[in-house]
């Protein structure tokens, strides 16, 4: 009888202690996947704070620049794209056509020199500046998140609990748009 109460009381303590490791497991990878979801957020402020800005890009120069139509319609086909993205994928995809856009759009800038000169495409030319400064920021922010979450849930022993208490690795990673290693040419009409 003394054995078998020796035995049940180590089973007990054994599961007690698998118990704790899993709800400690559990907690901290929730902690992880909601500063995942935390990061994402601080992302898409920054771009939606860069998409309210494009309007008003987009008419200043429209004033000084009305033939560069085709590049102007890119740039705010692009921003309504980013509007209608619903998931972190869509938006990602729409980023990159506004990066794109906008690359083309203050090429054409260098083109008019009065336009330059102007104060209100120098105001909103800079707060695109810090709006541009601020996405790199949570981007790579986002990015470090996403890699501890990931770190986590590839771990010993999370490993073995992660997938049975439904944590996934977040694969939506931001990357470098194709060509971006590339400097943009500027050229002077002369």
């Amino acid at each position: 009888m003394k054995v078998g109460i020796i035995i049940l009381a180590v089973v007990v303590c054994i599961a007690a202690l698998i118990g704790v490791q899993a709800v400690s497991v559990n907690n901290q990878l929730v902690e992880k996947r909601e500063a995942v979801t935390a990061a994402w957020g601080n992302v898409d402020v920054a771009l939606q704070r860069r998409a309210d800005l494009i309007p008003n890009l987009v008419e200043t120069v429209k004033g000084f620049a009305a033939q560069e139509k085709q590049v102007i319609d890119s740039v705010t086909a692009a921003r309504a794209q980013l509007a209608g993205a619903r998931t972190p994928q869509e938006k990602l995809a729409a980023n990159q056509q506004i990066d794109t856009a906008l690359g083309r759009l203050l090429v054409v800038v260098e083109n008019y020199p009065q336009l330059k000169s102007n104060e209100n495409f120098m105001r909103l030319q800079d707060e695109l500046a810090g709006s541009e400064n601020r996405i790199a920021v949570e981007r790579r922010k986002y990015n470090e998140t996403v890699q501890a979450y990931n770190t986590a849930i590839g771990r010993f022993p999370n490993n073995l609990l992660a997938g049975m208490l439904g944590f996934q690795r977040v694969d939506e990673y931001f990357k470098v748009a194709a060509g971006a290693q590339n400097a943009p040419q500027v050229k002077f009409e002369r």
